[in-house]
């Protein structure tokens, strides 16, 4: 597809690994030097309904054989995806890049995130990081397409390294706020969206473009749903 959105949105909207979180729509006047700012809509609403239309509609196929282990080790380093051979394993570089303010942990070749600031795409929220237990927890690593939603659309068919790749995609992940990544569970848009309405639009189009990237299909309720979120993005962002 020559869509921009094809390989993709995120690479139009986002062409480094740190503007990758920010949402479609969104723009650097704020100097920072990483993090998540929830943009309040999405210029390629066209393109984005384009590429849901071109998605397969089928039912979801049966969880039978699903478990985590069938997507490669947790937070691998040894994908073809984004990031991927820098040495360091992907939950700390979704920290690196979504978060402001960060701290390395000395000696750590500058990969591991002791703290930082999170400006929460789902809730709006700032929320404080520190690397400890009974603290990281605070923020999460969501998979926009949860592993299990992409079991069950699609990716028992994909090879055992695509299904590790999708794991550890940047295009696929987002630093959350904990509470929020537990309520969306593995639901899909017609279950589950982001509270705050203003970053609904980046959501819905970056689990399209997962959904492209690694030949996923939707459900029917699913297409509905991104459709009904589409349909209210402001496609004038300027």
């Amino acid at each position: 597809m020559a869509l921009c959105l094809v390989g993709g949105i995120a690479a139009c909207e986002f062409p480094t690994e740190k503007q990758l979180a920010k949402p479609l729509g969104s723009s650097d006047g704020s100097g920072s030097s990483g993090g998540t700012t929830p943009g309040s809509a999405f210029s390629e609403a066209d393109s984005a309904i384009a590429v849901l239309q071109s998605l397969p509609v089928k039912g979801r196929a049966p969880k039978t054989g699903y478990n985590r282990d069938q997507f490669g080790q947790r937070w691998s380093d040894n994908v073809s995806v984004e990031s991927g051979h820098n040495g360091c394993d992907t939950r700390n570089d979704i920290l690196r890049r979504d978060l402001t303010n960060v701290e390395l942990k000395p000696g750590s070749r500058d990969c591991v995130v002791v703290s930082g600031l999170l400006h929460d795409p789902y809730t709006g929220k700032d929320i404080p990081f520190t690397r400890g237990q009974g603290t990281s927890e605070a923020v999460q690593i969501d998979h926009v397409v949860a592993m299990s939603n992409a079991w069950q659309t699609g990716a028992q068919q994909l090879t055992a390294e695509e299904r590790t790749n999708f794991a550890n995609d940047p295009l696929n992940l987002l630093a959350v706020d904990g509470p929020a990544n537990q309520k969306k569970g593995d639901g899909d848009a017609a279950t589950w969206l982001p509270p705050q309405k203003s970053y609904r639009c980046a959501y819905v189009a970056r689990q399209i473009e997962v959904k492209a990237r690694y030949r996923l299909w939707v459900t029917q309720p699913e297409k509905d749903a991104m459709l009904s979120i589409l349909d209210t993005c402001d496609t004038d962002t300027s």
